[in-house]
C-alpha cells in the first residue's frame, strides 16, 4: 500500500460538483492499494498517518502528530499511485489491486484512523473525484507498507 501526504490548511474532495468530505487543518492522504495488500497493510498505514510527527511544535520544529495538533484526515483512495511507468509513456496498472479488494482496504485505513480519535472524511471510491487543498509548508512525505520509499 503507498500513500502519498500533504499536511494542509485545508482540503476538500468534490463528487459531481457537490463536497463529500472537508478538512480544516490536517492531513491528506491519497491512498493505493497494491494487489497482495491486506488489512495489516491498511492498519500500518493508518497508524503511519495517525502518529506522523509533521506539525510544528511551540518551538517550530515538526514535533507533533495529527492528534497532538488537532488535526483531521482526508482519505482518498487513488490506483496510479501504483502506476509504473519504467517501460515508456503511459503506465501499467497491473500492481494496482482490483477495486473489490481495493475499497474495503481504503475503508479500513479510514475506520482505524477513526478508532485511533483522529476525525477522518473519505472521498467516494471509484468516482471521479476532484480534490483541493492548501498545501501547508508544502510538507509532503510517501509511505509505502513495502519499504521501497
Amino acid at each position: 500500500m503507498r500513500a502519498v501526504v500533504q499536511r494542509v490548511r485545508s482540503a476538500s474532495v468534490r463528487v459531481d460538483g457537490e463536497v463529500v468530505g472537508a478538512i480544516e487543518t490536517g492531513l491528506l492522504a491519497l491512498v493505493g492499494v497494491a494487489r497482495g495488500d491486506g488489512p495489516e497493510a491498511a492498519r500500518e498505514i493508518a497508524r503511519k498517518l495517525v502518529h506522523l510527527r509533521v506539525f510544528a511544535d511551540e518551538t517550530g520544529r515538526m514535533n507533533l502528530d495529527l492528534r497532538a495538533a488537532g488535526g483531521a484526515l482526508a482519505v482518498v483512495s487513488q490506483f496510479t499511485l501504483l502506476g509504473d511507468a519504467r517501460r515508456g509513456r503511459r503506465p501499467s496498472w497491473s500492481e494496482a489491486a482490483a477495486p473489490a479488494v481495493a475499497a474495503p482496504l481504503v475503508e479500513e485505513v479510514a475506520a482505524e484512523a477513526r478508532r485511533a480519535g483522529v476525525r477522518v472524511v473519505t472521498g467516494r471510491f471509484g468516482a471521479h473525484m476532484e480534490v483541493a487543498l492548501v498545501n501547508d509548508g508544502p510538507v509532503t512525505v510517501l509511505l509505502d507498507t513495502e519499504g521501497r520509499f
